[in-house]
């Protein structure tokens, strides 16, 4: 009884704390509602650096929170590409700042218009557990480009790199700029009831929607990056070690908890042995081992390994054929490792083909024609990623054009997250709102329409009272 009185009133110091925060950075706002490229792109480079010099803090902070997380893929799927989007925004900044231009017709002249973009105000940012610093970098990236203030939400199942993280920010960063918020599930919940001026969650569907229904209360804009089971379909003449490898991969890195991981592969149906028999090899030679291999990562916390352990068990007790991949078949039972796994004959009574795996468990779904593969991912709801492996042009047009999902990528897998120029969003079930690059800053910018005229006013003719020569003119030269 004790705990659980002291665990609430640390809960309750966190939320009235988050809300003080809050109000100083409106407040700091109001006092700077709109700064300047230079001080925009200072505060880039200052979170350049900071990133930089904590590096080796962070790469051991999140190791510690999945209780072994291989350093190279926080290096590869979390610093790397948060600093090449710092690099890339500062170098454009200045001219996505710049007004645009815009037509003024006739009837509306002498005149000009305007785009200006404008900082929205106070962002916030909730952060999942999977990637928590890529996905807290990329988009306070794009808040302070936009020249917005953030408050970041950490996830509570990454507490020793949110404190890192924590750290690390308010060594280069006041707290009425940006600022870190931890606590449990109470505190998250009263985050997203904030009157923020944008709100940016990434994380399940579920949550997301309870997200998305307590910013409605304030008519918060919202950006979800959500998930959902993301396809790969093999083509019937791909060579099948291209594909087995960068599935091998995508499916892989992080073991699999991965928002834009492939969720299943459609592959033709004379063809599943051979997918079967390449995927084993190329997880046997990404790794060759399991228990003490420092390049695979495990599963976060116990309970994710139960939920993904319980889906596996669901499937196989439906008559699932399952194929661990285990290349030296190591006791894997004392640990959250779960190793690579191939599930055959699965259907929908099923948990794991409804629920996103967020795991390394890999249904293989055969196909007959293509059309029909297309059709099974349009009976879906829309994932986030859609991959396609086959090196016919005309094919590759035709996924393009014809199937939907929030990105995709041709011959690979995931890599298309970390491009810069392109927006990354999900559709439906899978998000909603895009952010990186460009797209980021003009989510978190207002693109406020400005119409401009001086001393002479041509609309005189218009006023009341109505009648005239020069209003029946203005009708006959516009209303045709």
């Amino acid at each position: 009884m004790v705990a659980d009185i002291a665990y609430m009133q640390v809960q309750q110091d966190a939320i009235s704390r988050m809300q003080e925060l809050f109000s100083l950075q409106q407040q700091a706002f109001r006092r700077q509602p709109m700064p300047d490229a230079n001080s925009r792109i200072a505060a880039l480079a200052s979170l350049k650096q900071a990133l930089l010099d904590h590096q080796q803090a962070l790469i051991e902070a999140i190791s510690a929170d999945f209780g072994r997380r291989s350093a190279d893929e926080t290096r590869l799927a979390e610093i790397l590409p948060a600093i090449e989007g710092i690099n890339y925004v500062s170098k454009r900044l200045r001219r996505w700042m710049k007004p645009s231009k815009r037509h003024v017709g006739m009837a509306f002249q002498p005149g000009k218009a305007r785009v200006i973009y404008q900082p929205l105000g106070v962002v916030g940012i909730i952060v999942p557990w999977n990637y928590p610093l890529y996905l807290a970098m990329g988009p306070l990236t794009g808040a302070l480009a936009a020249g917005n203030r953030a408050l970041i939400k950490m996830s509570e199942s990454t507490p020793a790199t949110a404190e890192v993280f924590k750290r690390m920010l308010a060594q280069v960063f006041p707290e009425d700029q940006v600022a870190v918020i931890t606590g449990e599930a109470d505190v998250g919940v009263a985050f997203s009831r904030l009157p923020f001026d944008h709100l940016l969650f990434t994380g399940g569907t579920g949550i997301g929607r309870h997200v998305m229904r307590a910013a409605a209360e304030n008519l918060t804009p919202v950006t979800l990056e959500l998930g959902g089971k993301s396809p790969a379909i093999v083509s019937a003449d791909v060579p099948m070690a291209d594909a087995a490898e960068r599935i091998a991969f995508g499916k892989g890195v992080n073991a699999g908890q991965t928002c834009v991981a492939p969720d299943y592969v459609l592959c033709p149906r004379a063809r599943v042995t051979e997918l079967v028999e390449a995927l084993t090899l190329q997880f046997a030679r990404l790794y060759p081992s399991l228990a003490d291999n420092p390049d695979y990562t495990q599963i976060i916390n116990p309970r994710q390994h139960q939920r993904i352990s319980a889906l596996l068990q669901d499937a196989r007790d439906k008559g699932a054929e399952v194929i661990v991949l285990n290349p030296r078949d190591e006791d894997l039972s004392n640990s959250r490792i779960l190793a690579p796994t191939l599930l055959l004959g699965t259907n929908d009574s099923m948990e794991i083909m409804h629920e996103e795996i967020f795991g390394p468990l890999l249904p293989i779904i055969p196909y007959d024609s293509l059309e029909q593969a297309m059709d099974y991912i349009a009976e879906r709801p829309r994932p986030l990623a859609l991959y396609y492996f086959g090196y016919d042009k005309a094919e590759q047009q035709r996924l393009m054009e014809q199937t939907h999902a929030g990105g995709m990528c041709i011959n690979d897998t995931i890599l298309h997250v970390a491009q810069d120029d392109m927006p990354f969003g999900g559709v439906g079930p899978s998000g909603m709102g895009h952010y990186h690059g460009h797209e980021g800053f003009l989510t978190f910018s207002k693109a406020k329409g400005v119409y401009i005229k001086q001393r002479f006013n041509g609309a005189r003719p218009i006023y009341p009272p109505y009648g005239g020569t020069l209003l029946k003119l203005v009708y006959k030269l516009f209303i045709r």
